[in-house]
């Protein structure tokens, strides 16, 4: 260098100044000097604005769970079997939608996505706010409305795997946690505060239920307001990746991999019985602790004051279950949570068998019923509990178990080291679409099996069903012990998933 030269700084990395609204070519979340430099900041700029896309998503998809109880007080005349297929047939279209919701990601780009699949949230609320208005309306119109929600819980499924490229390994447990913490929470508001909007009740005596009947066209107006901010916010401030990108007939090779139907299975367990047993709960508190009469108020326990509670300890939990996996590994955390919900809904089942059946709507059967709610309540919130902490080891369980496989394959600090750990977290992002569109299956079989069409006597019929769901964790307890806590099979199968801590 001679005197007159003036040594020239790196140009700071791209991914590190970026601003909303742009692509980004350089991203190096496992770089801790581009992380420092800025890459933080914007991994945690997309995290926030997919939050808070994602919690809408998830509040339009149980948009019917709250309001089918509601359906009968402005002139529907829908029976219970009626009312549980409406919060059912979303949660089944947002489990087939959330595949191709997650190849959209690598294809388009997560911001670009995430603005398309807000602003289809305009459908699926704006329709409701039509239907609720018109007591005329049939009832096969009714579910046909109530799937178009389903594009709400799609949104999991493209937030999840987009926001799993923004984050270093070490950091995607806390990262996955929040975002689907957020997402979750979208249920319990939705359940919370859906019967404040439009009418139905008041909420810790600051708001008063109205007195001129429910609106309950005002909540579709209100998400959809919500959905247009989302898109807008989006646009302007969330990034796409170019590194993400990728075919989806790269993301569908991970069907050949055992793993990603395992934790396929698994997820059903801890987040299919979240989403379904939120799906539910307003119904079945409705059904075995409330009735009608005498009017205005009726008799027993009112769900609109309690139905959000399940939601809200599973959502809050998830992010306890992502830490716990960092801390003591995701299939001890999975193992224990399936230990914890077997005991839960064993508590449930025995609290049901001592109701007294009320197919007459008796105020003093109610009453009674009604005594026996809070040993209900915590049993159940038991279980919602354990489902959250499920979710948060499951999907902490999916990007370490693709990582370590990649660590076999090349040596540190070469090219083809860093080309397989990109490979897995591709691979990883597209096991978590397919593991969240599995899963959510359950939000569609558990109000179905409380109340389907073919079901005479709802009440009895929910039952045996906490018997099969208890029957389906004891099968999940074990897959998880077989492939994943047997520490004999992991170290003579596959040694590096042992030393892993999955």
């Amino acid at each position: 260098m001679t005197a007159t030269e003036t040594p020239t700084a790196p140009a700071p990395p791209t991914g590190a100044t970026a601003r909303g609204g742009t692509w980004i070519d350089d991203w190096r979340p496992e770089d801790p000097a581009f992380w420092e430099a800025g890459g933080r900041r914007v991994a945690r700029r997309n995290l926030l604005w997919s939050i808070f896309a994602e919690h809408l998503g998830f509040s339009v998809w149980l948009l019917w769970s709250v309001s089918a109880a509601m359906l009968l007080k402005v002139g529907f005349d829908f029976t219970p079997q009626q009312l549980f297929l409406l919060v059912a047939v979303p949660n089944l279209v947002g489990s087939l939608i959330r595949l191709p919701y997650t190849f959209a990601v690598p294809k388009f780009g997560g911001r670009n996505w995430t603005v398309v699949s807000a602003l289809m949230l305009l459908m699926p609320t704006l329709l409701f706010a039509w239907a609720v208005q018109r007591p005329e309306t049939p009832y096969w119109v009714f579910v046909v409305i109530a799937a178009t929600a389903g594009v709400g819980g799609g949104n999991f499924a493209s937030s999840m795997a987009n926001i799993n490229f923004f984050y270093p390994a070490a950091r995607k447990g806390t990262a996955l946690g929040l975002n689907a913490a957020g997402g979750n929470l979208g249920v319990a508001v939705i359940q919370l505060f859906l019967p404040v909007v439009v009418g139905a009740a008041g909420i810790f005596g600051l708001v008063k239920a109205s007195e001129d009947g429910l609106a309950l066209q005002r909540a579709g107006y209100l998400y959809a307001g919500l959905a247009l901010l989302a898109a807008a916010g989006a646009f302007l401030f969330m990034n796409n990746l170019t590194t993400a990108k990728s075919s989806p007939r790269e993301q569908l090779a991970v069907l050949r991999y055992k793993h990603t139907w395992v934790m396929s299975f698994l997820y059903i367990g801890t987040f299919g019985s979240f989403i379904g047993y939120s799906a539910a709960m307003p119904l079945l508190i409705k059904l075995n602790f409330w009735v009608p009469e005498p009017e205005p108020l009726g008799t027993g326990i009112n769900f609109a004051y309690y139905a959000f509670l399940g939601a809200l300890v599973g959502s809050v939990a998830r992010p306890f279950g992502g830490w716990l996996a960092d801390r003591y590994g995701g299939s001890r955390v999975t193992f224990w949570t399936f230990a914890a919900m077997i005991v839960g809904t064993l508590a449930v089942l025995a609290t049901l068998s001592r109701l007294t059946p009320n197919p007459g709507q008796d105020p003093a059967i109610a009453q009674d019923n009604a005594a026996l709610f809070p040993w209900f309540l915590a049993a159940f919130l038991f279980v919602f509990a354990a489902t959250g902490i499920g979710n948060g080891s499951t999907y902490r369980m999916i990007p370490l178990i693709f990582q370590s496989q990649a660590k076999r394959t090349a040596t540190p600090g070469t090219p083809e080291y860093d080309a397989a750990l990109g490979r897995a977290t591709k691979e990883s992002s597209a096991v978590i679409g397919i593991a969240g569109a599995i899963g959510a299956l359950g939000g569609f079989l558990i109000p179905l099996t409380f109340g389907a069409p073919w079901i005479d006597d709802p009440a009895g019929a929910v039952t045996g069903a906490f018997v099969a769901f208890t029957s389906f964790y004891v099968v999940c307890l074990t897959v998880t012990w077989f492939f994943y806590t047997r520490r004999t099979f992991l170290v003579s199968r596959a040694p590096s998933l042992a030393s892993a801590r999955i």
